[in-house]
């Protein structure tokens, strides 16, 4: 019990004295150690980071959940440490509507049938939106999280060890300037009636007792001194981790571009296909033969490495019949043929054309009078048309 009250009054007196220094720092009365440049900038990087950090964190949790009530029942359950039931998404929960309407409204009927069409398409964007959802979490959202969590939180507690340490340089710095000067006042002008207050006893000297007091108070400088650099490299290393920090954000955005990537391909092809089956197109209206130009044809190809694929219009290309003709007729030009990388996968809607894999390479050419938006292209044996809007050009 003794030596937990001699703690107590320790750690209040330290407490009490870095209060006292940290005051009169405020008002300009006693003088503050300042950290290097270098130490300084560090120090702003690290919270500039950590700023920017939850900034990004927030809005991506807002993009990925938009609904503000889900997202607090999301961190609940985290913060009880229980898994997160599972939610619909609003494509999944359209799709279901709309699965509904068609069996109550008649699956026979063309409105029927093009519900049920509907619906199992935006099923399949709620499914991929589930998994995009997930793979961002994983990937994006919680490396930053662990980030704020883990490696901020030690920042800030070896920031303010330091913070105190400081104050305790400080407190030495000025108790052993007081004690100079009050050394250097008894040297001139003795005082034989000084008494100690700590120990009681009666001076014979005022310039001996000042002279103890100054060497104590450099002994307790030199420790004051020793740990606060010693805490000063602790900190200047956590903070140059920070460099690593960025380098791992960095692969877990280009990681997240990447999921987002995917999930609007995903999201494309899925509408692509329901266009088809409702047998309407881009540029096209039921019940009309004249087809009106698509808002996107004005894509240029040299640009489809980094956009998403158009569906390619049959604008301005010859009939299915002459084009095989002119493809069996038809050898490569000796130049300007080139390789090229599919994007995605591509299913031939007729003999004319050819059927693509993602990630194949292919042969592909030009003719003259051949719409810009299509391609000749050889694999094997097997020639046919190709989208540009599908393809990678490598050489």
């Amino acid at each position: 019990m003794d030596f937990n009250m001699k703690k107590l009054a320790s750690d209040a007196g330290i407490f009490f004295t870095r209060a006292v220094q940290f005051t009169e720092e405020k008002f300009g009365q006693a003088e503050k150690t300042e950290l290097d440049a270098h130490f300084e900038n560090l120090l702003a990087r690290a919270d500039s980071t950590k700023n920017w950090t939850e900034k990004i964190l927030r809005q991506t949790e807002v993009l990925l959940q938009p609904n503000p009530s889900a997202r607090v029942e999301e961190f609940l359950y985290e913060k009880l440490d229980r898994k997160v039931p599972s939610r619909v998404t609003n494509g999944e929960l359209l799709a279901q509507y709309m699965t509904e309407a068609a069996s109550e409204l008649g699956p026979t009927t063309p409105y029927g049938k093009t519900l049920i069409k509907v619906a199992e398409a935006e099923k399949r964007l709620g499914s991929a939106e589930r998994d995009f959802i997930h793979t961002a979490s994983i990937n994006f959202l919680t490396p930053l999280r662990n980030f704020l969590e883990g490696d901020w939180k030690t920042i800030t507690k070896e920031r303010r060890l330091l913070q105190n340490r400081r104050l305790d340089l400080d407190a030495c710095k000025a108790r052993l300037k007081k004690a100079k000067a009050a050394e250097a006042k008894a040297a001139t002008v003795p005082d034989f009636q000084e008494t100690r207050p700590r120990n009681y006893i009666l001076s014979a000297s005022a310039s001996a007792l000042w002279n103890d007091e100054v060497d104590k108070s450099e002994q307790e400088l030199r420790v004051a001194q020793t740990e606060f650099d010693r805490q000063a490299e602790v900190t200047r290393l956590l903070l140059e981790g920070i460099s690593s920090t960025h380098v791992n954000h960095l692969r877990c955005l280009h990681e997240f571009v990447e999921s987002q990537t995917t999930y609007y391909a995903q999201c494309y092809r899925h509408m692509l296909d329901l266009q088809k089956q409702l047998g309407r197109f881009p540029g096209t209206f039921v019940g009309t033969t004249e087809p009106t130009s698509s808002p996107l044809s004005s894509t240029s190809p040299t640009t489809t490495a980094a956009t998403m694929p158009m569906e390619p219009s049959g604008a301005g290309l010859a009939p299915a019949g002459e084009t095989a003709l002119c493809l069996e007729e038809v050898a490569p030009p000796a130049s300007g043929t080139r390789k090229a990388r599919v994007l995605y996968d591509y299913e031939a809607a007729d003999s004319s054309e050819l059927a693509l894999l993602a990630d194949e390479l292919i042969t592909v050419y030009s003719l003259p009078g051949m719409d810009p938006d299509w391609l000749i292209g050889e694999r094997g044996n097997k020639k046919g048309k190709v989208p540009v809007t599908y393809l990678e050009l490598l050489s």
